[in-house]
């Protein structure tokens, strides 16, 4: 391997079409269900050869990202590293393009990708998304492992099952300017045994996938607009504008989802938003 090898790569936003919760485990983890789709907006990462591992952090989301140990990025490289007896080690570069803290896996999305960065630059074999290492990192490494294939995501995050082929469609994400602690709103969660998501039915057109994820849940969007009302009114916004045909929140929020049909009517709905609320993070994206 050279050693001014350099991988580039992105890592795409994870989203939850649904989330529903349930059970508990006896760990005290929630049990989900949950279609998890990835869209095109994306964080800008880079590893290149190096004697020492480390991380540069920038980009507009780079506040309040840790550059040490502690980032999962690091975490990331520092299992891999373990596991597979390496002892080189990398420079790591991180645009961060997405909002933290925001429903959308964006770190898990960011440590997913330098697992597989890692595993080239090294010539190691990669982690599987069923290795323990992995699931430690967080519920949502697994199926940011899969990336950018839809997946239904359940247990605690580690049975992931792939799901029919999706219609083309667009989302536009929306985040209003609140952090949510993923803890609190799952203390506000009262049912934490509900039902499982209906089946992903195969051939569904625009129209009918529509009508199925209109019928599915997320159940932690109630306990995160007591905590965050903004999300309720950026849900209300999505709702209001006729081309959005379902309007959801992803994860623990505080992004929302609209689902539109194309990139014209995402771009079209994305420019209403922003113009009413300067102030929210507004971003048009395919679903991959």
């Amino acid at each position: 391997m050279s050693p001014v090898a350099t991988i580039k790569a992105i890592a795409p936003a994870k989203v939850n079409l649904t989330l529903h919760v349930t059970g508990q485990h006896e760990g005290g983890y929630h049990l989900l269900d949950s279609l998890v789709v990835f869209a095109n907006v994306a964080d800008q990462l880079g590893a290149t050869a190096a004697p020492d591992l480390r991380i540069t952090v920038s980009g507009p989301f780079s506040t309040g990202v840790p550059t040490d140990h502690t980032n999962l990025m690091m975490r990331a490289a520092e299992a891999l590293r373990s596991v597979r007896g390496v002892k080189q080690g990398a420079a790591l570069t991180l645009e961060k393009h997405l909002p933290h803290a925001a429903g959308i896996g964006s770190g898990s999305s960011d440590a997913a990708v330098t697992l597989a960065m890692l595993a080239e630059l090294w010539g190691v074999p990669p982690l599987p998304a069923s290795a323990p290492e992995v699931l430690e990192l967080g519920a949502d490494l697994p199926v940011c492992l899969r990336a950018p294939a839809p997946t239904r995501m359940s247990g605690i995050g580690e049975t992931l099952t792939p799901v029919a082929k999706l219609p083309d469609c667009a989302l536009v994400l929306v985040r209003p300017p609140v952090d949510l602690a993923t803890a609190k709103v799952f203390e506000g969660l009262e049912h934490k045994a509900g039902d499982a998501m209906e089946p992903l039915q195969e051939g569904l057109d625009y129209d009918g996938f529509a009508r199925w994820l209109g019928r599915q849940r997320n159940d932690l969007q109630g306990p995160a607009e007591k905590c965050a009302p903004d999300i309720a009114e950026a849900l209300t916004k999505l709702r209001s504008l006729p081309a959005v045909s379902v309007a959801g929140m992803s994860g623990s929020g505080a992004t929302c989802f609209g689902l539109v049909k194309d990139m014209a009517a995402a771009r079209h709905v994305a420019r209403i938003v922003q113009v009413s609320q300067m102030n929210w993070w507004v971003a048009p994206a395919e679903v991959m």
